[in-house]
């Protein structure tokens, strides 16, 4: 009587096998959950460098601005701009509609970090415009 039944044995390694079914089971979901929030962790990052390199370039966004702002169209706006170390400022007391339009077709079109904007109508036909834009 003092040995241990071999069935007491045979239960007790098929409780622990099933014991440790269960916690693989577990740990292949936990695994899955893991690979697919690092799918969509490398699929935001990925979009996070793009957008770095289409807002980071600050002589791009010089250059590409200035030629908006010189197009024969605008030329009659009498836009005044002011360049700082962290953007522009952009100016006009009076403005036609049709201008205005042109020109926010053009800015948001394009890529640029606008971080304010304004825009006052003055008559039916005229507006004043502020606008910031950083690089």
């Amino acid at each position: 009587m003092n040995r241990i039944n071999p069935f007491y044995i045979g239960i007790m390694l098929g409780v622990i096998v099933i014991v440790l079914a269960i916690k693989l089971g577990y740990a292949k979901s936990e695994l899955k959950d893991m690979e697919n929030s690092y799918k969509e962790t490398l699929k935001i990052s990925t979009q996070l460098s793009g957008l770095k390199d289409v807002y980071s370039n600050k002589e791009k966004t010089k250059i590409s601005l200035q030629r908006i702002l010189e197009l024969s169209s605008l030329s009659a706006a009498k836009i005044q701009k002011k360049s700082t170390n962290s953007g522009m400022i952009i100016t006009s007391d009076s403005i036609n509609k049709n201008e205005v339009n042109f020109l926010m077709g053009k800015i948001l079109n394009a890529s640029f970090d606008i971080s304010s904007l304004k825009i006052k109508k003055l008559s039916k036909t005229h507006a004043s415009l502020y606008m910031e834009i950083k690089w």
